[in-house]
């Protein structure tokens, strides 16, 4: 469910930037070309920033893992009685008599002693671990996915609808992603889609207002 709920944040993301970029373009610029420049940049921008920061944080995680696993495994290597005796006792407290405890991580040390403790001491395991690549695949794909509204509106919309058509379609879909991401945390559906919105609408205004201050300039 985390998974689903960060691609979320992610669209989330590439919505509200690359609309408030052409927000911004689109006050400043008479034309259709800028606009979609500035939409496809912050898309493949956006995406990649993504992608690069979840791969860096993700790797760490990945990191501090392995090193957990090491030492656990020299630990393992070194002092089985005490290892033997931590597993035990975690299976007391979860609930287990200790000579049904001692039984349990005899057997699962038997069948694969450092997997018993990666899951059971370290609370790690296959579905939890950390995979940089395909975190960092997912994040960008969920920007992607975000952004890909407003670049598609830019590039197929008359010039003129520009402003309005990207506006009313992007605060629709922030609302129906805010709904979702208060749903999946288990927080009012309501706040949660009025919220992202408010602060969706905030983005696209304030870049809308830099546009229209400097386009001269531009």
């Amino acid at each position: 469910m985390n998974w689903l709920r960060a691609a979320v944040l992610g669209a989330n993301d590439g919505l509200i930037s690359t609309s408030s970029l052409v927000a911004g373009v689109a006050s400043a610029s008479v034309g259709r070309d800028p606009v979609v420049i500035a939409a496809l940049a912050g898309l493949v921008a956006g995406a990649l920033s993504m992608a690069a920061g979840e791969y860096v944080s993700v790797s760490s995680q990945s990191d501090t893992e392995q090193a957990d696993l090491a030492r656990e495994r020299r630990e393992l290597a070194t002092m089985p009685e005490i290892e033997h005796a931590e597993l035990a006792g975690i299976y007391v407290k979860r609930g287990l008599t200790p000579d049904l405890a001692d039984q349990v991580a005899t057997q699962l040390t038997a069948h694969n002693a450092l997997e018993a403790h990666a899951r059971d001491e370290l609370g790690l395991s296959d579905i939890t671990r950390a995979r940089p690549l395909q975190a960092a695949f997912a994040s960008a794909a969920a920007f992607v996915a975000g952004a890909a509204p407003p670049l598609l509106l830019v590039m197929f919309l008359p010039v003129a609808l520009f402003g309005p058509v990207v506006t009313g379609v992007t605060l629709v879909l922030l609302l129906a992603l805010g709904a979702v991401a208060a749903r999946l945390g288990g927080a009012s559906i309501v706040r949660g889609a009025l919220r992202v919105t408010f602060w969706g609408a905030v983005a696209m205004a304030a870049t809308a207002l830099v546009g229209r201050l400097f386009g001269a300039a531009v």
